[in-house]
């Protein structure tokens, strides 16, 4: 064997080294592929183009779901990020996914494969744990917390029982649509907006501690004085994550 071929071959081994080391690394820190489960092949189109405006892989990387982990999705509506979560907790995961009412879209999602570990669950904004239900390792509340501002609820109990539902350094992340300073909930319905500040308010009062923000939906671009659907420039959102102590 000659020196370049030595050469090639060592560095074959080193390389093979470096990728089963990488793997092995992955495996033990339990993250999975985000980017492969957002490119799955039996992900919908719509799902898809919903993507090219919300960043699921960073947004999965944020939260740092891993397999095996128990979740629940505020306000899951169609079931979009619901069904996100239950592909980054896998088949040993569980997902509940909580809406008010009933949607016929997340009621057709339900039957694909890939929400075989999804419950849904009906109920109340601020009483949406099921009974039995604790523990878990982190919440979502995507785009709807501005919405419970415009039920007949209590805030501040709807965030104190998904505190309850958390295990101790459960995690909670919130993203919605970032209104103007000093705007706090008076554009929740007209312009579906909600000032961040109010938010970290809310739910430091519950008793969590603000972790960290995540810039991935920030566009500065947006005056923040428009409604957010069919903005002219992409909307300015804000995403939170809060821990219980």
């Amino acid at each position: 064997m000659n020196t370049i071929t030595r050469r090639a071959a060592s560095y074959l081994v080193l390389s093979s080294l470096a990728v089963m080391a990488g793997f092995h690394t992955a495996h033990a820190q339990g993250a999975p592929d985000y980017a492969a489960l957002v490119a799955a092949p039996d992900r919908s189109e719509t799902d898809r183009q919903t993507d090219l405006r919300r960043e699921p892989v960073k947004m999965l990387a944020f939260i740092g779901a891993k397999p095996g982990q128990s979740v629940l999705d505020m306000g899951a509506g169609g079931g979009y990020s619901t069904e996100l979560m239950a592909r980054a907790v896998g088949p040993s995961g569980k997902v509940y996914g909580q809406d008010d009412k009933t949607r016929e879209r997340f009621e057709v999602r339900a039957k694909t494969p890939a929400m075989a570990n999804v419950t849904y669950v009906v109920r109340p904004f601020d009483d949406p744990v099921p009974p039995g239900v604790r523990d878990l390792d982190f919440v979502t509340y995507f785009f709807a917390y501005h919405d419970s501002a415009n039920l007949p609820i209590d805030r501040a109990v709807q965030n104190k029982k998904l505190f309850d539902a958390l295990k101790p350094g459960g995690i909670l992340v919130i993203a919605d649509h970032s209104a103007r300073e000093g705007k706090g909930i008076s554009e929740t319905n007209t312009l579906h907006r909600i000032e961040e500040a109010v938010v970290k308010a809310e739910l430091t009062a519950a008793g969590f501690r603000f972790v960290s923000e995540g810039s991935y939906l920030r566009h500065p671009e947006d005056p923040r004085d428009g409604k957010v659907f069919r903005s002219p420039v992409p909307v300015d959102e804000f995403v939170l994550k809060f821990q219980k102590p």
